[in-house]
C-alpha cells in the first residue's frame, strides 16, 4: 500500500475535547481521506492520544459485544466506543478495571483513536472516540502525559494569539477566542499533580 501514513495522534484534554464541536470537510471523495475535527485552540486533528483513569465501563452492545467505557483526565472525562471493529482495544478494555473507591490505586489507560463527532436531534454536540488501541500505563505515564499536553495546548493558545495559527481563520469563524479557559484548564490540570 504505496503512499500510506498515518495521521500524527494529538494529545488533547477531555475539556478541550469535549468543547470541539467542528467536523471540517473531507479533503476527497474518497471515503477513507481523513476526517478532521478543529479544536477550540486550534488543532486540526484525525487521531488523539489521550492518558485517564478508566472510571466506568458498559457493554451496551445487543447482538454483539459494544463497549462504552468513560476515561477521565484532570480537566473532565472522555467517552471511548470500542467494539467488533477494534478487537485490540476492545480486548484491551474488557480486562481493565474500573475504579471505585475501594480500589488503593486507579487503573490509567492510554488510547489513540479517532475522534467522532454527533449532533443529537435537539442540536447537542457529544465527542467521543475510536480507539485503534489502549493500553494499562503506570501514575507516572499519566503524569508525563498531562505535562507534555499542558505544554501543546499553551503552545497552540500562544500560535493563536500571535496570529501565527495556520487555523486561525476557522477557529475565529467557529468558537470565542476567549482563550483564558483553556490556560486555566492547563493550570489546573499541572496543579492536579502536586
Amino acid at each position: 500500500m504505496a503512499g500510506f501514513t498515518r495521521e500524527v495522534a494529538y494529545r488533547i484534554f477531555a475539556q478541550e475535547l469535549r468543547d470541539t464541536t467542528v467536523a471540517l470537510e473531507r479533503d476527497s471523495d474518497d471515503a477513507y481521506a481523513p476526517q478532521y475535527v478543529l479544536t477550540p485552540t486550534g488543532a486540526k486533528v484525525n487521531r488523539v492520544f489521550v492518558v485517564g483513569t478508566l472510571t466506568e465501563k458498559e457493554d451496551i452492545g445487543t447482538d454483539t459485544e459494544y463497549w462504552r467505557a468513560r476515561i477521565s483526565d484532570p480537566t473532565g472525562a472522555s467517552f471511548i466506543y470500542a467494539g467488533q471493529y477494534q478487537p485490540d482495544a476492545t480486548r484491551a478494555l474488557v480486562d481493565a478495571t474500573v475504579a471505585d473507591a475501594d480500589a488503593e490505586t486507579p487503573e490509567f489507560l492510554a488510547v489513540v483513536g479517532k475522534v467522532s463527532i454527533y449532533t443529537t436531534e435537539d442540536g447537542n454536540v457529544l465527542t467521543s472516540l475510536r480507539p485503534e488501541t489502549i493500553s494499562i500505563v503506570d501514575a507516572e505515564t499519566r503524569d508525563r502525559w498531562v505535562l507534555e499536553t499542558a505544554r501543546q495546548t499553551l503552545d497552540r493558545i500562544k500560535r493563536l494569539e500571535d496570529g501565527s495559527s495556520e487555523n486561525l481563520a476557522m477557529v475565529e469563524e467557529h468558537y470565542s477566542l476567549d482563550l483564558e479557559q483553556y490556560r486555566q484548564m492547563v493550570v489546573s490540570a499541572l496543579e492536579s499533580l502536586v
